[in-house]
């Protein structure tokens, strides 16, 4: 086998006999590599040699930047701002894609910071970066004398301003040489780890965006006979973390088991998730570029997406129903912002609600199949990730509801005084005892799930939603289901408003489009709701 399996959940993530491919070879020091999610490329630098260079899948190289200060740890904010450690002047640079460079930070207490060396963004917006004094030695920067006396993790926060010092997140003197870092999916946790000491820590990322909990994750990364120590470091979307090792990778599950190692020709000094759809690893690996193909995918940061989320206008805001458009953006996934779940989910005091996942609403051949709403379901992969969130909230005692949208035949008295009340009625949609009303395959309800039926988009007004909620002693609603602009949307505004917290999983939601989904999103569910993934959901809920 080319990698060592030490555990069969290695497998589940990386194929043993998966060739290790060489992409480029005959660099001095490669680090901070870094996929481009529109123009598929991915940058990376060559520290000694002071330039940053682009690899193109099936086009090779080309150097992009020199000098580049030295450039370590790179990574994209949402805006797709470059930002860059650099070990030459002791900063953390954003690079616009029009090439404006200018300063976030490059002191501390007005001294300056040691050698900014790698980097990530936060859903929030926020910057951690690590500071060891690598690039204060010949070679990888610019000899100098140390200004401070210790290696820390920094911070800077939501709406920093370019010059401001940032906000030290750990205590000073824990780390010898602090290097990769890297968020949990769900951002609760951070891990950063220590090239000197060999370990890995992981820390509870606080509200106030400290590091705090502190403890040893895994130690004893070394290894006499072979090259490599903790230096880069990334989580895979389940919360797997990839480390650089003696070797080449070694994979960590989240509850800090050693799965298994990734074996590379080179000693590597970093890695990235990029590709098509993020399930492939690039290895900056000394004087040579490596890739490997992957079983999973790389978490989702705030930059992974296609294209900056769109504002609201009038058209994406009406609620009538056009075909037009829906199919043409349903390739189109906007930026949607996220938050952090910032506790564990209580079971106990907690519902599902799955809304309107009916074959006339999402499938094709259903009666708004016209709309893209089927095309966005796939896109979102909605039936799957909300099937997972039913199966896991019954292991963990949350009450499943499902709410139906349910007519009688010929629709006697349903008011004809919106666009979606008319188009039930003209288009004979969701009809007790039809094909149409019934719950998509996969979305059945089991033994101890609720049904509510409803006729209005919201969920809380002609049901018996509330009643089952207070009666069974639930305060939080994880609030998925179709369609997000309509009736997740109206659900969650009138769900905060009586007091409950309600938690929308965005991809287990959809609706005709992307564009539509991300207004919803990004501008109506952000002040009523947490926004998060399904993937931190299933976390919380543990």
């Amino acid at each position: 086998m080319a990698h060592q399996a030490i555990s069969d959940r290695f497998t589940d993530l990386i194929d043993p006999d998966a060739p290790v491919r060489q992409l480029a070879t005959g660099f001095t020091f490669t680090e901070g590599p870094l996929w481009h999610p529109l123009e598929g490329h991915l940058i990376f630098s060559d520290m000694p040699a002071d330039v940053r260079r682009r690899y193109t899948p099936g086009q090779g190289i080309r150097e992009i930047a020199k000098p580049s200060n030295k450039g370590n740890g790179m990574t994209y904010d949402a805006e797709l701002n470059l930002l860059v450690c650099e070990h030459s002047t002791s900063s953390v640079a954003r690079i616009t894609p029009e090439g404006r460079r200018e300063v976030l930070c490059s002191h501390y207490q007005g001294r300056e910071l040691n050698s900014p060396n790698d980097i990530v963004v936060g859903n929030d917006g926020s910057i951690y970066f690590t500071d060891p004094t690598y690039g204060r030695k010949e070679h990888f920067g610019v000899p100098r004398p140390l200004q401070l006396g210790f290696q820390g993790v920094y911070r800077l926060p939501p709406g920093h301003r370019p010059g401001d010092e940032p906000q030290l997140v750990v205590d000073r003197y824990l780390f010898t040489q602090p290097n990769g870092l890297t968020f949990s999916p769900c951002q609760r946790w951070m891990w950063v780890n220590d090239t000197d000491q060999a370990n890995i820590r992981m820390f509870d990322v606080a509200p106030d965006g400290t590091l705090t909990n502190g403890r040893v994750f895994a130690g004893g990364i070394s290894d006499s006979r072979l090259p490599g120590r903790p230096d880069g470091m990334k989580a895979d979307k389940d919360g797997n973390i990839y480390v650089t090792a003696p070797g080449g990778v070694w994979v960590y599950s989240f509850e800090g088991e050693l799965l298994g190692k990734i074996r590379v020709p080179e000693m590597v000094a970093n890695l990235h998730w990029g590709g098509p759809d993020w399930s492939t690893l690039y290895f900056c690996a000394m004087t040579t570029l490596f890739s490997l193909d992957t079983k999973t995918k790389g978490r989702d940061e705030p930059f992974m997406f296609p294209r900056p989320r769109a504002r609201p206008t009038a058209a994406t805001a009406a609620p009538a129903r056009t075909a037009a458009p829906a199919r043409a953006a349903a390739s189109a996934a906007p930026l949607i912002v996220k938050q952090r779940l910032d506790a564990r989910i209580d079971g106990s005091r907690t519902a599902l609600i799955l809304q309107d996942m009916q074959n006339d609403v999402i499938i094709d051949g259903g009666a708004f199949a016209d709309t893209g709403a089927p095309d966005h379901a796939r896109a979102q992969n909605v039936i799957a990730n909300a099937a997972s969130l039913a199966e896991a909230a019954r292991r963990r005692g949350v009450m499943v509801i499902f709410v139906w949208m349910v007519i009688e035949p010929g629709a006697p008295y349903l008011a004809q005084h919106a666009a979606l009340m008319q188009g039930l009625k003209s288009q004979n949609a969701l009809v007790r005892g039809t094909w149409g009303v019934a719950p998509v395959d996969g979305l059945a309800p089991q033994q101890g799930d609720l049904v509510v039926e409803k006729m209005s988009m919201s969920a809380w007004e002609t049901s018996r939603l509330e009643s089952y909620l207070h009666h069974g002693g639930r305060d939080t609603i994880i609030n998925c289901g179709s369609w997000t602009n309509m009736s997740v949307e109206h659900t969650a505004r009138t769900g905060a408003d009586k007091g409950f917290h309600m938690i929308v999983p965005e991809d287990a939601c959809s609706t005709m489009n992307a564009d539509w989904h991300a207004a919803s999103i990004n501008y109506a569910m952000q002040n009523v709701a947490t926004v998060t993934t399904t993937a931190a959901v299933l976390e919380a809920l543990g």
